[in-house]
């Protein structure tokens, strides 16, 4: 079993820790519908929201909200009505919650990183992690054009599985695919993980969480744990900290049996 790994979960998730990223909130893509389902599941003492929770940069250009936006909110602000510490770190797209870092809003703490100490003792830096693509520090007028590019891509996206389903063929992920050919040069370009794990060794840190681009992902990078919470358009993926300390990765897609023909219009 790898440190990844763990047994097969229950109806019912009682974990230390969740991390989870991207909701990207304010766009059609968004999977507001299993995002619920999983919060809905989920008993947690550490809930980390990893940045790009809304998408403001959509938002400005094209007003879209749904009312099941609206219900993941107030199930985060439950949550963190209870007894579950939440964090939420901003990322790009809802960049301007970063003018209120290190308030405290209705119980949910917003900070712009933060050490997470594992129940075995381990620490982990948690940042978003656009910090460290080299698009959105150096030429942002290539991020917004990419952040279009991929809308475009998710409702093609969309509408091709569907054309799929009706015809038998398993779903596939036209953004997705994109993504690995546009991305992966950048992230290779920049190294992006390999940026993140040597800042978090240079601060005398076992591991990095992360979110921003879209790819769930656990490794050892050179000894430092790499670890991305992925994002709740398409992967609909989160990370998860078990009572022993050891991390796993849900494909929520999967556990809750979704279907192509579910994703928004």
């Amino acid at each position: 079993m790898s440190p990844f790994e763990s047994p097969a979960q229950p109806e019912h998730l009682l974990v230390r820790s969740v991390f989870i990223s991207d909701f990207h909130l304010g766009t059609r893509g968004a999977r507001f519908d299993l995002l619920l389902d999983f919060l809905a599941h989920v008993k947690c003492e550490h809930l980390y929201l990893v940045g790009d929770v809304f998408d403001i940069w959509r938002l400005r250009k094209v007003w879209h909200w749904h009312a099941g936006f609206d219900q993941v909110i107030r199930a985060i602000l439950a949550i963190a009505a209870g007894d579950t510490r939440v964090t939420y770190i901003p990322g790009n797209h809802d960049e301007v919650f970063r003018e209120w870092l290190g308030q405290d809003i209705a119980g949910v703490m917003l900070r712009g990183e933060a050490v997470h100490e594992g129940a075995d003792g381990r620490k982990f830096l948690i940042l978003h992690g656009d910090e460290f693509d080299g698009v959105v520090r150096h030429a942002k007028f290539l991020a917004h054009l990419g952040d279009w590019s991929y809308n475009v891509a998710l409702v093609v996206s969309g509408w091709l599985n569907r054309l799929r389903f009706r015809l038998g063929y398993p779903y596939w992920s036209l953004s997705q695919w994109l993504k690995r050919q546009v991305k992966g040069a950048v992230k290779a370009m920049d190294r992006f993980e390999v940026e993140l794990t040597a800042t978090a060794r240079k601060r005398g840190l076992d591991g990095v969480i992360c979110g921003h681009i879209h790819q769930a992902e656990a490794r050892l990078v050179d000894g430092i744990l790499y670890m991305n919470a992925g994002d709740w358009v398409e992967s609909c993926t989160a990370l998860v900290e078990h009572q022993d300390g050891s991390f796993e990765l849900l494909d929520w897609g999967q556990m809750a049996g979704s279907l192509p023909e579910a994703l928004p219009a």
